[in-house]
């Protein structure tokens, strides 16, 4: 049942030899066809993993290939005439598609007629009138049985029932149909049998032979010796397919030499086919041929019209019309989709299938030749794989994130004046691939956090985008863990791996620590997935939650003593009180005042420095011991603050100011026992030492006024010998440039050689 196939495959866009199958019509689902397997030279296994498909011509589908086997069987019932219907050979066409690489070889499937149908005629009685004149040997043109199988299946001759006047010739025609003249035997007599009534009978060649018969009455006619003559036994006309309705396709003409009713013609199409009946009528007076209907070159490209021209008297004589119908570029291509893949991944190299199809004219010659291309610009092209069959496939690389979808329309174009064109559009969507890692809106993210604030507050909130789609786009937050050794950021903060939200997990103090810097990172949901990372940067908000701690006076000491001398001018320094404040910022700018004095007029503290000096000279009425309370306050909100007490005593010289510094009458407490104690074996040890330099003092001067000339008449004056800067450097308060201190101060102390009273005299304080 196979014919042996010559198939070449090439690479896509070379063509390949037309395989042909010969297939009984009919025959039942699953009949096998040919394995193309055995053809191709290809294993099942190969088939399957190159997706070896059959993709018709046209728009059905009537074979169908086995991926494992390689057999192509028949999937529905083909009706050779219902497909070719009188055309012959009838061909089914179709193509085998490979992939990997792409291949194709167009094969045929030619179905074989089976005697199916039988032959019928259109009328079921013929009347023939025949004149008793006629003579013998006179043939009549017999109405055409039809019959829709070809070749042996096709009508083959034609018969009539016995009886003494006629017998049946078959002839055959031009196109290869046959049909039937009935041969009168004897002379026909009137008076004898005016009717002669037989059955004619249309049998074919199939096996077993069908057969159609009809009734054939002739009536016997007074004689007329004079039958219509045409003026042309053939008249060939050609007619354009587009012509409209009614159109005369040509006018036949006949006469005859009687006269009266015997010359009197009356013309007629002899119907031996129901195509011709319903596409040509004949004005019966004037012989004019007018179109029923339009006209389709693709059904009908010939028709062959036999007229008939009867006289009054009952003689008649045929003639034939055969009529060309000239083809008209009347049908626009038509784009017939094979194949199609809508969803296609964004990741498919060049060169990927995405459509097959066909483009079919119906119309021949320059009209039937047909062009294909793309409108616009898009990565796609179109590829020949044989003689109008066609393949989309991809021109370049795809991204889904520039264009998600293409709308491709395919415009095929035929060559006729004017020509005519047909388009198809596919829709083409693509399927996203994890191929964009998340962008962060912001390389490096700044967020405040308040000190002390509680846990789970907001601080702000991260952001990144991801032009995928689905999944591919799901964007998570993550903190990136810390290196080891650094401070590890996720005990104090977290990030909502959804909304990327950013919270506190635990209060903070600013003292401790002042700022966050941790890495947060965005993935995406994909396979493997893609992610980015940004800087969270967090500052820690100062708030003033700690008072202004004193340096000095120390806060421990219930009060500090400071001696001022009598004479001491407006502006002296008495004393700084020296404070800082952890805080930052204006929680930490200080400022002072003297909230309490014993005397409120006499002294005053710088609002930032907190030097506490004498507003006015001192006087003998001032009380000999005063009492400071000095306040320092920040500036915070609420403010915090801190007070420093200071006792100063106002003394006249050095024994004042122990008697000042043991006896307190603001404390309203009396010196203890053991001060007083200590106190007199300080007095004790300072008299000894007095009492030495003393006596060397004399031993020197003694010894100075034998070895000079003459002894000074008095003493030089007074040179005061002060104490070097590093005498009491370990005794200061050092305070550092950080914080809010002011320089540090040192204080210079003094004593006169030539004082009559061992006395402290107070100087300015010497500035760094």
């Amino acid at each position: 049942r196979v014919v042996a196939l010559i198939l070449v495959l090439c690479v896509s866009g070379m063509r390949a030899e037309t395989a042909r199958y010969p297939v009984p019509e009919e025959a039942e689902r699953g009949s096998f066809v040919a394995n193309i397997a055995k053809v191709l030279g290809l294993t099942g296994e190969e088939l399957l993993a190159r997706q070896a498909r059959v993709v018709p011509e046209g728009e059905k589908q009537y074979l169908q290939l086995n991926r494992h086997t390689g057999d192509l069987v028949v999937r529905e019932q083909m009706d050779r005439e219902g497909l070719c219907g009188q055309n012959e050979p009838c061909l089914v066409r179709f193509q085998v598609l490979l992939e990997s690489p792409l291949q194709s070889f167009r094969a045929e499937v030619r179905l074989t007629d089976i005697n199916d149908h039988a032959p019928v005629f259109l009328n079921k009685e013929i009347v023939l009138k025949i004149s008793e004149s006629t003579v013998p040997g006179t043939r009549f043109l017999l109405e055409s049985a039809h019959d829709p199988d070809v070749g042996n299946n096709s009508l083959q001759h034609y018969s009539i029932s016995s009886n003494e006047y006629f017998h049946v010739y078959t002839r055959r025609r031009n196109d290869g149909g046959r049909y039937a003249e009935l041969v009168l035997d004897r002379a026909l007599d009137r008076e004898r049998q005016a009717e002669v009534a037989f059955i004619i009978t249309a049998v074919d060649g199939g096996t077993p032979p069908r057969s159609g018969t009809a009734l054939i009455r002739v009536v016997v006619l007074d004689i007329n010796d004079n039958s219509p003559v045409f003026t042309r036994s053939l008249y060939k006309v050609s007619i354009m397919e587009n012509s409209s309705q009614d159109t005369i396709v040509v006018v036949v003409s006949a006469s005859d030499l009687d006269s009266g009713t015997n010359g009197e013609i009356v013309y007629s199409i002899v119907q031996n086919s129901e195509e011709n009946f319903e596409t040509f009528k004949i004005n019966p007076k004037t012989g004019q041929i007018r179109l029923k209907k339009v006209l389709d070159y693709e059904e009908t490209k010939r028709y062959e019209i036999d007229v008939q021209a009867l006289d009054g008297g009952g003689l008649s004589t045929h003639c034939k019309v055969e009529v060309q119908v000239k083809d008209v570029n009347d049908n626009a291509p038509e784009v017939i989709i094979t194949s199609l893949t809508s969803t296609l991944s964004e990741a498919a190299p060049p060169d990927t299938v995405v459509a097959l199809f066909n483009v079919r004219d119906r119309d021949s010659g320059d009209n039937g030749r047909t062009t294909c291309e793309l409108m616009g610009e898009q990565p796609f092209r179109i590829t020949l794989l044989a003689a109008d069959a066609y393949a989309l496939v991809t021109s370049e690389t795809l991204d889904r994130e520039q264009v998600e979808e293409y709308n491709v329309t395919v415009r095929a174009r035929d060559e006729g004046s004017p020509a005519l064109s047909a388009s198809k559009t596919l829709l083409v969507r693509l399927l996203d691939v994890n191929d964009n890692a998340p962008t962060f809106t912001q390389a490096i993210y700044t967020m405040v956090m308040t000190e002390n604030e509680p846990a789970g507050r907001s601080l702000g909130r991260l952001s990144a985008t991801d032009p995928d789609a689905g999944e591919n786009a799901r964007v998570r937050y993550s903190l990136v863990p810390p290196a080891t050794g650094t401070l590890a950021a996720a005990s104090f903060v977290s990030v909502d791996s959804e909304s990327g939200i950013v919270r506190s997990l635990r209060p903070l103090d600013y003292e401790k620590v002042r700022a966050l810097e941790v890495t947060v990172r965005a993935a995406d949901g994909g396979s493997p997935p893609l992610s980015a990372q940004a800087v969270l940067h967090i500052t820690v908000r100062d708030e003033n939650d700690n008072a202004p701690v004193l340096l000095h006076p120390a806060p421990e000491s219930s009060a500090a003593a400071e001696l001022v001398p009598r004479w001491a001018p407006s502006g002296y320094l008495v004393a700084k009180v020296v404070a800082v404040d952890a805080d930052a910022g204006q929680n930490a700018w200080l400022s002072y005042e003297l909230a309490k004095a014993t005397e409120p007029g006499l002294f005053r503290v710088g609002l930032h420095s907190g030097e506490v000096r004498t507003a006015r000279a001192v006087t003998e009425r001032d009380a000999a011991r005063q009492r400071l309370i000095v306040l320092v306050r920040d500036r915070g909100r609420p403010p915090r603050s801190a007070t420093a007490t200071l006792a100063v005593a106002l003394v006249d010289d050095f024994s004042d100011a122990f008697h000042q510094l043991g006896h307190d009458p603001a404390s309203g407490q009396q010196p203890q026992v053991a001060d007083e104690e200590m106190l007199t074996t300080y007095l004790i040890a300072s008299l000894v030492c007095v009492s030495s330099l003393f006596l060397l003092s004399v031993l020197v001067l003694t010894a100075n006024t034998l070895c000079k000339a003459r002894v000074p008449s008095e003493l030089p004056p007074p040179s005061p010998s002060c104490y070097a800067d590093g005498d009491f450097a370990s005794d200061g308060v050092g305070v550092g440039s950080t914080g809010t201190l002011s320089p540090a101060y040192r204080y210079e102390m003094c004593l006169t050689s030539g004082s009559g009273r061992s006395e402290f005299q107070f100087l300015r304080p010497i500035l760094p």
